[in-house]
């Protein structure tokens, strides 16, 4: 294709799993180099697994490993980033904790947490943080030695004030976002004071969020990937989209992400969501997490959910799940150190005799310790034999200390641990061990290496990475995962873990009585599963995954965009207008000239689409158009007779209803552009199919038209009225149209029937014909602009006025209409553009007007109206359209046969004035 710059050679790959495919072997081969476990021949080939690497041919292969070594041209580049592409990292927090030691001194320390522990080990990239370092720094010499410090580290640091962190991270954040995203609902207060809270706490969430776009603005580098993690920067991407388009941006999150059901409670939904949507990716640990989050975005924002992401007017967002992993290498090397070797001695000596369960947590109410404990007394109970032969050893990570829900859940924990040591423990030994503190690295892989069943009872948990670490601590013991099924990691782990549902004490009892018991070669195998799964989908896996989606999304964006018609340019569309004589003006009136409306229907919008309204702000310069002489306007809708007189009665305009079929100047009567009597014997059939579809489907509603039949569910559940759409089609198909020689039209959320040829195309040119005989204007039209927000079908009207086609792309076919009288049409000379098709459109729009003496429709007749016919003297020309001088125009609609777009029907009105305050 002349012009693509991604058509670089024939090896390039052409489809989006091509391209992932081909990255992948490349990081797979450069990690083998990196790791020194490839060896090359003398020759500098490679021969690639051919199980693995079927899908390109050795010569291909060849090219690859090539551009890998060596470098990648600009093709290459564009799909294969190299692997040190700049990655902008940006959290809440930054992976080091900072302690001041003087007015220019700082002491910085690696924090522990999911997100950190996973790009630990992410090496292919070079990395920046951008985060908060979790200190005030009032001062501007504290935060410029702090900035320094932190840049050893490849940190940059986001300064917050107090009170900004109290209402963002304590306030929204932690109060309202955590508990909604882990489904524990929104906080019970008085509903005055909370919407109050809620209010301030979003105003200085946005504000937080402001501030990250400002650093990650001053830094950013064009080319580099901008990654935002979780919830505390949800505002974030839209924030940097807004400073620059084509900024790569991508957003994860670490949380589980509620139902729609769950989301739509919270008051800032619709802003939150949209403001998601503005990444390029967005990725979650599991595929539940992303199912939910289209269907808010569907059933929220009334967008379209399809299986790649969800679609706003032909811009896509990827929605994908990317199950995080851990640095496996890391823990499995940490067992061979000495330090870990003497931990891993002494706990076997302490415990000798002992089978020992572990239990790794922050203490908080999502992860279900409560639960776990009191399952290990029940246990303990059911099993007398047992109480001398195990010990659970609980470390609790104490976290939101100055809360008081958390004082009161450590109370509650240390009271059932105190019972349950006091009812089965002896003078020598307890049952439980708790430790409300965390442990260092070396002392966890200890502990984790000598432990014989690992015990995860989360409630709700996002992923929970101890069962990835306790895996891959377990080479040796192979020891047994008990998972939560309401954790993230029983999506990856589940085969090879005991899966148990932790509000089911009786459930995870008995399963610590089966896990304690179990064979030794079923004990392999669910350890060899999880080990493979742990050790290959590790985090720097996770990482370049993600990266790589995000830029091959990036790619599909490109390829998408140049599909979409480009704004309009109103100035040259002025000027135009203003140099020519004879001017036609084509509008569509649902969602061009009307109020845009909620989709969801609250605040009555409903009825008022029914009974849809001309904009107020247009009928001024509405008017002042009518009133010149060289402009001719056409409203061209799919509504019927009634609703067009409601609304232009007082314009002096050409009105065209159901898609054409019926006309009249505002001044006379309407006639019928129908060229035949018309066969409506399949209405009354159609209709009891749509009769029973409405009953079924709550919110919905059917129109009667003269010549066609519309069932519309834009109000109703989105996901029940796309199946209810889906088994009408089915209903129809088989049944009353099955042989009839009807048309049915799908819009985004409609289903309409009509008989064939009935389209604004098909309908335009006897229009045209009409208003020249009405009119009886001697210059030929030299200006046609032609605005609407028309369904697939009705677009045919933006290709009927095309003077010429590129001769690669086939004419479109244009449905016909038999005109059952026509005039004798003279040879008409060529018009100035000289183009064929410019030619055969003229001569179709010299097609005559039949106006039938009776003519019946779906309610009833026509009245009679007077016949007529209409002729053109010989070598008259009703076109002379130049190239330049036609401005098609699809309204919110960026999939689309016309040459421009508008963005909405506000875009509309500032194009109209323009034209009415030069006129």
């Amino acid at each position: 294709m002349p012009g693509n710059k991604y058509n670089c050679n024939p090896g390039t790959p052409r489809t989006r799993l091509e391209r992932l495919l081909r990255e992948r072997e490349l990081r797979k081969f450069n990690k083998s180099l990196n790791d020194g476990e490839t060896e090359l021949s003398t020759h500098d080939s490679f021969s690639p697994d051919p199980e693995t690497s079927t899908w390109f041919n050795d010569e291909e292969s060849l090219e690859a490993i090539s551009a890998a070594r060596v470098s990648f041209d600009e093709c290459e580049r564009q799909y294969f980033r190299a692997s040190k592409q700049r990655l902008l990292v940006v959290a809440n927090r930054l992976p080091v904790s900072a302690v001041r030691r003087g007015e220019d001194s700082w002491q910085l320390e690696m924090s522990v947490g999911g997100l950190v522990s996973a790009l630990l080990g992410v090496k292919e990239f070079e990395t920046r943080w951008i985060g908060w370092a979790g200190v005030n720094v009032p001062d501007e010499s504290g935060q410029k030695a702090l900035t320094k410090a932190l840049a050893e580290k490849r940190c940059i640091p986001v300064f917050l004030d107090e009170e900004i962190v109290h209402q963002y991270y304590n306030g929204y954040c932690n109060n309202i976002l955590w508990p909604l995203f882990h489904y524990l609902g929104l906080p019970q207060e008085d509903r005055l004071a909370t919407t109050r809270n809620l209010q301030s706490q979003f105003d200085a969430y946005k504000k937080a969020n402001q501030t990250f776009a400002d650093v990650v603005s001053e830094h950013y580098e064009e080319g580099d990937v901008v990654w935002c993690h979780d919830y505390h920067l949800m505002f974030l991407p839209k924030c940097l989209k807004e400073r620059n388009s084509k900024m790569k941006v991508g957003w994860f999150l670490h949380t589980p992400f509620p139902s729609s059901e769950i989301h739509r409670t919270l008051p800032s939904r619709s802003e939150l969501l949209r403001s998601v949507l503005a990444a390029d990716l967005v990725g979650f640990h599991t595929y539940d997490y992303a199912r939910h989050f289209v269907s808010a975005c569907t059933r929220i924002l009334g967008l379209e959910g399809t299986p790649e992401g969800v679609e706003d007017q032909g811009k896509l967002t990827r929605v994908a799940a990317f199950p995080i992993g851990i640095d496996s290498d890391r823990f499995i090397r940490a067992l061979e150190l000495p330090q870990v070797q003497d931990h891993m001695k002494e706990l076997k000596e302490r415990f000798a005799g002992r089978k020992v369960m572990l239990g790794v947590d922050r203490l908080d109410m999502i992860k279900g310790i409560p639960q776990k404990i009191l399952a290990f007394e029940k246990f303990l109970e059911e099993n007398p034999d047992w109480r001398d032969k195990v010990v659970l050893l609980q470390i609790a990570v104490p976290t939101r200390t100055d809360v008081p829900e958390y004082q009161k859940l450590t109370s509650q924990v240390h009271e059932i641990v105190g019972r349950i040591n006091g009812r089965f423990g002896t003078l020598t030994a307890v049952p439980i061990h708790h430790l409300d503190r965390s442990l260092d690295f070396h002392a966890l892989c200890a502990l984790y290496a000598v432990t014989d069943v690992a015990l995860v009872t989360s409630l709700r948990d996002g992923m929970n990475l101890v069962s990835y670490e306790f895996v891959a601590c377990q080479a040796s013991k192979k020891g047994v995962l008990i998972l939560s099924e309401f954790a993230g990691a029983a999506q990856s782990l589940g085969a090879g873990a005991i899966l148990v549902n932790p509000w089911n004490v009786t459930e995870v009892a008995s399963s610590i009585g089966y896990a304690l018991n179990m064979p030794a070669d079923e004990r392999e195998k669910r350890h060899h599963h999880n080990f493979v799964h742990v050790t290959t989908h590790t985090s720097q896996e996770w990482a370049a995954t993600f990266v790589s989606e995000l830029n091959d999304t990036i790619v599909e964006a490109q390829l998408r965009t140049r599909q979409v018609p480009p704004l309009l340019p109103i100035e040259v569309a002025v000027d135009r207008y203003l140099e020519s004589n004879n001017r036609l003006l084509i509008l569509g009136f649902n969602a061009t000239l009307t109020e845009p409306v909620d989709t969801l229907g609250r605040k009555g919008s409903q009825i008022k689409e029914l009974e849809p309204k001309l904009r107020p702000d247009l009928q001024e310069p509405l008017k002042k158009l009518c009133d010149d002489p060289k402009t001719t306007i056409v409203v061209l809708s799919g509504s019927n007779r009634t609703v067009l007189d409601n609304n232009f009665g007082d314009y002096n305009l050409w009105l065209a209803a159901e898609n054409g079929m019926f006309l009249r100047v505002t001044m006379g009567e309407w006639m019928t552009t129908v060229p035949e009597i018309l066969n409506m014997e399949w209405v009354d059939s159609v209709k009891h199919v749509f009769e029973y579809f409405t009953e079924r489907t709550p919110r919905s509603h059917f129109e009667l038209r003269e010549t066609s039949l519309i069932w519309n569910y834009k109000y109703a559940d989105v996901e029940f009225g796309r199946l209810q759409a889906r088994d009408l089609l089915q209903h129809l198909w088989t049944g009353p149209i099955s042989n009839a020689s009807l048309d049915v039209v799908q819009g985004s959320r409609s289903v309409e029937v009509r008989s064939v040829g009935v389209t604004k195309g098909a309908a335009i040119g006897r229009i045209l014909g009409e208003i020249v005989h009405n009119e009886g204007k001697k210059e030929p039209i030299d200006y046609v602009l032609c605005i609407g927000h028309f369904l697939t079908k009705d677009e045919d009207i933006y290709t009927f006025f095309e003077p010429e086609l590129p001769s690669e792309v086939p004419a479109p076919v244009r449905p016909h209409v038999p005109t059952p009288i026509r005039t004798c049409v003279s040879q008409l000379p060529v018009c100035k553009s000289g183009s064929r098709a410019a030619h055969h459109k003229k001569q179709r729009s010299l097609s005559t007007i039949e106006r039938n003496t009776s003519y019946p429709v779906a309610d009833g007749v026509l009245q009679s109206m007077m016949a007529d016919r209409m002729s053109l003297q010989e070598g008259s020309s009703v076109l002379d359209l130049q190239g330049d001088n036609y401005f098609s125009c699809s309204v919110a609609r960026k999939r689309s046969n016309s040459r421009y777009l508008l963005g909405s029907s506000d875009d509309v009105v500032k194009l109209l004035r323009e034209l009415a305050d030069h006129s």
